[in-house]
């Protein structure tokens, strides 16, 4: 069975008062991440060893093995990206009571979370993610990875929240100003209401 662009959860200019426009997300959603569905699914249809996998297994079975590159490529990247519209709202940036906790406990304070994502997601070199994941240990921390490499794929826990920071996420509305959308995502667009869901 083909894989599939999702929907989005919202309309394609819910987010513009909050800092994504409406072109951003169609050109991210509509063809960004529509192409690495498509070049997934071509990839599946001739490798007979991939066919029958989950999004997942794929992704595991692919991490780190340079004769298949490219799929790891664009699975990693698929999975990123369902997350990651999982990851807006057009009511974003208010954190629930039990997830704030959690963070405080873990970080000490939200503004220490915020600054230490904040840092993972400007430092990452070139194109990739910003993660806050739940540790196997149970504890909260924030990471970062290269291109579409996931916690997924280096068994770092379970993601919370997700940050893309490749260019194409910010150009449209931040230009070259990678610390303002991270800010922006922080403060007005996170769905920290689907990251407190994650915590079980």
């Amino acid at each position: 069975m083909a894989f599939e662009l999702p929907s989005l959860p919202y309309s394609l200019n819910a987010l513009a008062a909050n800092g994504m426009s409406q072109e951003t997300l169609e050109l991210h959603h509509g063809k960004h991440h529509q192409a690495y569905v498509t070049a997934l699914n071509g990839f599946v249809e001739k490798n007979p060893e991939l066919q029958g996998k989950s999004l997942e297994e794929i992704i595991k079975a692919t991490y780190n093995r340079a004769d298949v590159a490219p799929v790891f490529n664009n699975a990693g990247q698929h999975w990123n990206h369902i997350v990651f519209w999982q990851n807006l709202s057009p009511n974003g940036g208010r954190i629930p009571t039990r997830l704030e906790q959690k963070i405080a406990a873990d970080f000490g304070s939200v503004d220490t979370f915020k600054e230490q994502f904040k840092t993972a997601a400007t430092t990452q070199f070139g194109s990739g993610w910003a993660w806050l994941v739940l540790g196997s240990d149970g504890k909260l921390k924030v990471t970062k990875s290269p291109n579409g490499v996931n916690p997924v794929a280096t068994d770092e826990g379970k993601v919370l929240l997700a940050l893309d920071v490749w260019e194409h996420s910010y150009y449209v509305d931040f230009r070259n100003r990678r610390p303002d959308y991270v800010q922006n995502y922080l403060d007005k667009l996170a769905n920290y209401e689907f990251a407190e869901a994650q915590l079980g």
